[in-house]
């Protein structure tokens, strides 16, 4: 997610070789402030970090740790801003947050995600509330993305907004609900007839929070309209949509500090799930090459059945890992998000994710040929796969539309994969598989910085 911007922050650190060098800092800040400002960074921003990283580089003495410690603590400071992080639940249920933002920035979209999130990861009964009457066909798409989020929607394009609200809030009281997001009307831009209904609306909802979804597309002009939303709305946090499509990711680093909100999240890919907190120290971490283990946590403690992790962690010791167990591990890691994001918060790992780019494993020619596959056997073959002999091999291939050659290679990589799983889990197996992980890291120590590894 932050590639670009890592490799500023390793090329300039490389300039640095030697103590007390000044002429070498200099070079690694040139270095610094050129990548910065190809990356959409705001001038102002950078010339703060800039000053600020010099200064504290020369009080403690120029050297890598120095120059290193002065730029993560600036970046930390920089990413910070006064108000909450994450998402922060009211003392009295219901949470209600009103989502705003302009058209086309993906606010809706958004508003799904998020309620996604919290539904799954954090457990809560959530309530969508469709006020967002200006754009035709938005009250549908909202409708479409509540069924397959299998989240409660409350619509209604006869109404006001105010009255839809009302409708909601009543709902939620009545009816116990964690959480209320309220999805507003947008316009192309900012006028006084959005900010009016927005004023009512918000009015009538009291909303504990209200976030502003910013396209990161736009670059600075997100920092902009950010603003603009915070002086006559009030917003307290920004969330950060389509960053997956800004290749540069400037827009992220300085927005919090130059709004004066938080940035709250970061929608990273099209998919429901492609949603993450921002949380300044965490993703400082992940700018510097270190990653994000504590994020990763979290998000798989909150996805992952830890007695069926258990179960399957006992099959793949004893070497009985089948069919029936890969396809509820591929259920389990599709809600972990995309494997571009899991890679990305792994020390080390930055190359490896930004050669992976986008791909989708999902929905792959490879995993469509292994689910057709998986689907053409019976229950007996999907539990035991030594019972697959030539006949049985003939005739799932022939029900997968695939040819035997292809069932064979997907048997051997399958029986492989087994093996290397029953290896990592008996003793010495995690350092084998750290081993690995650093090779694929394209040479492991290059994966980050010395220092935080």
């Amino acid at each position: 997610m932050f590639s670009n911007l890592t490799e500023s922050f390793k090329n300039a650190i490389g300039k640095i070789r030697f103590h007390d060098d000044e002429k070498a800092l200099k070079k690694a800040t040139t270095e610094l402030r050129k990548s910065l400002l190809k990356s959409d960074v705001h001038h102002k921003v950078v010339k703060e970090l800039i000053q600020t990283v010099e200064i504290e580089t020369k009080k403690n003495g120029i050297g890598k740790d120095s120059f290193l410690l002065a730029l993560q603590n600036e970046l930390i400071r920089i990413l910070t801003a006064e108000g909450n992080q994450g998402f922060v639940f009211a003392s009295k249920p219901p949470t209600v947050v009103l989502m705003t933002g302009l058209q086309g920035s993906g606010k809706t979209t958004t508003t799904g995600k998020l309620a996604f999130m919290l539904k799954e990861q954090k457990k809560k009964k959530v309530l969508i509330v469709a006020a967002d009457l200006q754009r035709l066909a938005a009250v549908e798409q909202l409708r479409q993305i509540a069924e397959q989020i299998e989240v409660d929607l409350v619509a209604d394009e006869d109404a006001k907004p105010e009255e839809i609200v009302k409708i909601g809030l009543q709902k939620a009281k009545d009816e116990l609900y964690d959480v209320v997001l309220i999805d507003t009307a947008g316009r192309l831009a900012i006028d006084d007839e959005l900010m009016d209904e927005l004023k009512r609306v918000k009015n009538v909802a009291d909303p504990d929070e209200i976030f502003y979804v910013a396209d990161a597309m736009t670059g600075i002009d997100a920092v902009r309209t950010a603003s603009t939303f915070k002086d006559k709305i009030g917003i307290t946090g920004v969330v950060l949509s389509k960053f997956d499509g800004d290749s540069k990711g400037g827009v992220a680093l300085g927005i919090a500090h130059q709004v004066g909100v938080p940035l709250r999240f970061i929608g990273s890919g099209e998919k429901m799930l492609d949603l993450e907190p921002f949380i300044p120290e965490r993703i400082t971490n992940r700018l510097m090459g270190a990653g994000d283990l504590e994020g990763l946590a979290e998000r798989t403690a909150a996805v992952i059945d830890e007695k069926a992790a258990k179960k399957v962690n006992q099959k793949i010791k004893k070497g009985q890992f089948n069919f029936n167990d890969f396809l509820e591990q591929m259920e389990q890691m599709k809600k972990l998000g995309s494997m571009k994001s899991i890679l990305g918060m792994i020390p080390g790992m930055g190359n490896l994710a930004k050669q992976i780019g986008d791909i989708d494993l999902e929905n792959s020619d490879e995993m469509r040929a292994i689910k057709a596959m998986i689907g053409s056997m019976t229950k007996k073959e999907r539990e035991n796969p030594d019972l697959l002999n030539n006949s049985r091999k003939r005739r799932i291939a022939a029900g997968a539309g695939l040819d035997q050659v292809q069932v064979n290679r997907v048997l051997k990589q399958f029986k492989g994969a087994a093996k290397m799983a029953k290896k990592m889990s008996s003793k010495g197996g995690v350092k084998e598989m750290q081993k690995l992980m650093s090779q694929l890291g394209n040479g492991g120590a290059q994966g980050g910085f010395p220092g935080l590894r």
